[in-house]
């Protein structure tokens, strides 16, 4: 690449970093004064460019196109506002996990309503009035518009920096931010200023999103796809920090201009594909910089603290009554499949109900006892069931070692990935683990000789002996059921009590001698382990693995099946899971909006139940007993 077209890259990579850096700076805003973890902030962006298209369609382009931006933003805003004061006011006192969920379930809503408004097809806007040509730098021509953009990051820094240190709405943003008890004794209305910072922090997403309406199409995958990105932002800035969001945002920008930019390099006949790095290296560069400074560029060092919510009692073993009910299911479960020959569906149905109950179980082992919150579990799932089906179609292995192989495979990723997970804490130990995730989603996605790349890997069929849907049931009610059993027990052996014990105070479990980070290790390969049992089960089941096995997606259901069916009890993901995945699959073949639906229903659960489903059944079976 010449000069004139490394510094027409380094520009791309400016105009794109001011529109990251928007977004980014809402959720840090909005995270270091609320201690939200919002992940329904990209879907602010998406209603930004929905609202600017829509705005410059009735005032027409040349007339309306720049009042368009600002009052689709300054809708984005008041939008947010209601947001806060209809739903999140609701559950402040909930644990921050409950909060990431009900955000979780408005993504779902925005999106099916963004659907509803402005249908399936992608929608371009038109050019800038004024700035719709391109100017001639170093002999290559670049867009006006972008010009303008570049010029956007700086002046929105400068704006914010005024607003927070200049003003007395600012000085009581960054009191809360750094205390917001000693903030509300002092006789601050926190619930209008958590509303105004909502506001403000959804404004800028959907000013972020305006922006980008002469540049990109609007459509229904930028929620997911920005808050993936604003989220890296964030974490590799330092949470909290305004102008970290803005370096932050300037690197992984540049870093993936300069990627498209530098293509393919060939070095002693091999070909390097640096284009292909974009679509993992912001993750790569937040795992780097998570590794060496835990805290991010300009963030500061935090104290290790255990879970938010209320304080978890002693792990007791199973009274007789819930023995009884665990035989009773399990003896339903064995009967199950006589149901499935009048309706074969039924038995396909359980085997991913068992295969998503073993997957979120090995979840909560390390969320729950191990206080260890994870947003990239779905690596362990995806590596076990790939390390399954690439034995059984490159090595013509047998099914049966294929599949104890692949959990093998999972705990080596574990292994790897959790010995540098476990040095941090809180969101940077679960955006650490989601950038490991996305790594190894990319590696699979785009090693079509193994994996089969974005066409996944078909033909991964069980033995004829289990060619039977009923035979393979019961092969993973007998694994499902084994792994539930073994994490239980691991959990009431003297390693569980270590595990509880490094979650609650490390510096008590180390001043007893246990080594908590290790503790903490060894809980991430077990999870990892039966998390790649799952995965090997689910891909024989459906005789074919795809990358979305790995994707975010799969982690963030496991989240909503572990908080739904409640963090602090046993059986919660067990009920978690078969109560989500029975949602999804009911709730998707009845309607074409079964997104709001599933919505809808996940938030009047978190409303109704701000303990989970199990914590909440717990709760009501305690007071019935007294």
């Amino acid at each position: 690449m010449d000069v004139s077209g490394f510094a027409v890259q380094l520009l791309n990579g400016l105009a794109g970093a001011s529109s990251l850096f928007l977004v980014a700076a809402g959720l840090s805003l909005i995270f270091g004064v609320t201690r939200i973890v919002n992940f329904a902030h990209g879907s602010f962006y998406m209603l930004g460019i929905y609202g600017a298209y829509t705005a410059v369609e009735r005032l027409g382009p040349w007339v309306g196109f720049w009042p368009s931006l600002a009052l689709s933003a300054l809708a984005v805003g008041v939008f947010g506002a209601l947001v806060e004061v209809l739903l999140l006011r609701r559950i402040y006192k909930a644990p921050e996990l409950f909060q990431l969920l009900a955000t979780f379930a408005l993504v779902l809503v925005i999106k099916d309503a963004a659907l509803w408004a402005w249908g399936p097809d992608d929608l371009l806007g038109p050019r800038a009035p004024g700035l719709a040509g391109a100017v001639t730098i170093l002999g290559r021509r670049f867009p006006s518009y972008d010009l303008l953009l570049i010029a956007v990051g700086p002046v929105v820094l400068g704006l914010l920096w005024l607003l927070l240190s200049r003003t007395r709405w600012g000085t009581l943003v960054r009191a809360a931010t750094q205390d917001r008890e000693m903030t509300a004794a002092l006789g601050v209305n926190q619930a209008w200023l958590f509303t105004a910072v909502f506001a403000l922090g959804a404004a800028l997403a959907g000013l972020g999103g305006a922006l980008q309406l002469p540049r990109e199409p609007a459509n229904l995958g930028l929620d997911l796809a920005t808050i993936g990105n604003a989220f890296v932002v964030v974490v590799v800035g330092g949470m909290g920090s305004i102008p970290g969001a803005y370096v932050a945002a300037l690197l992984i920008a540049e870093i993936n201009a300069l990627c498209v930019g530098i293509g393919t390099v060939h070095i002693g006949g091999v070909a390097l594909a640096f284009s292909k790095l974009t679509l993992v290296a912001e993750f790569i560069v937040m795992a780097v910089v998570l590794v060496v400074r835990p805290w991010g560029l300009m963030g500061r060092a935090q104290a290790p603290t255990r879970n938010s919510g209320p304080a978890e009692p002693p792990l007791r073993p199973a009274d007789r009554s819930l023995r009884l009910a665990a035989w009773l299911v399990l003896a339903i479960l064995v009967l199950l499949p006589l149901a499935g020959r009048l309706s074969p569906y039924i038995t396909v149905l359980a085997i991913d109900l068992l295969t998503a109950a073993l997957f979120a179980a090995s979840l909560h082992f390390i969320m729950g006892p191990g206080g260890m919150h994870s947003f990239g579990h779905a690596a362990y799932f995806g590596l076990g069931a790939y390390g399954a089906a690439v034995l059984v179609r490159s090595l013509g292995l047998p099914m049966e070692l294929a599949l104890l192989a692949g959990p093998v495979v999972a705990a080596v990723g574990a292994l790897l990935f959790g010995w540098f997970s476990v040095r941090l804490s809180g969101v940077y130990l679960a955006m650490l683990t989601l950038a490991f995730a996305q790594i190894v989603w990319s590696v699979v996605y785009q090693w079509d000789e193994l994996t089969g790349g974005s066409n996944g890997l078909t033909g991964v069929w069980p033995s004829p002996w289990l060619a039977d849907k009923t035979a393979y049931f019961y092969l993973s009610l007998a694994g499902v059921a084994g792994g539930v059993l073994l994490l239980r027990r691991v959990l009431f052996a003297p390693f569980g009590l270590a595990l509880r014990a490094s979650r609650d105070s490390p510096l008590r479990a180390d001043a007893i001698g246990l080594d908590a980070q290790r503790v903490q290790w060894v809980a991430f390969v077990i999870a990892g382990t039966f998390a790649g049992l799952a995965g090997a089960l689910f891909a024989f089941s459906k005789g074919s693995i795809s990358p979305e096995s790995l994707a975010v997606g799969r982690s963030v259901d496991g989240l909503v099946m572990v908080l739904l069916g409640g963090l602090q009890t046993l059986s919660g993901p067990l009920v978690g899971a078969v109560t989500f995945t029975w949602l999804q699959d009911t709730v998707a073949r009845s309607t074409d909006y079964w997104r709001a639906l599933l919505g809808g229903i996940v938030l009047l659960l978190v409303l109704a139940f701000p303990q989970g489903l199990a914590g909440f059944a717990r709760q009501a079976f305690r007071r019935g007993g007294e």
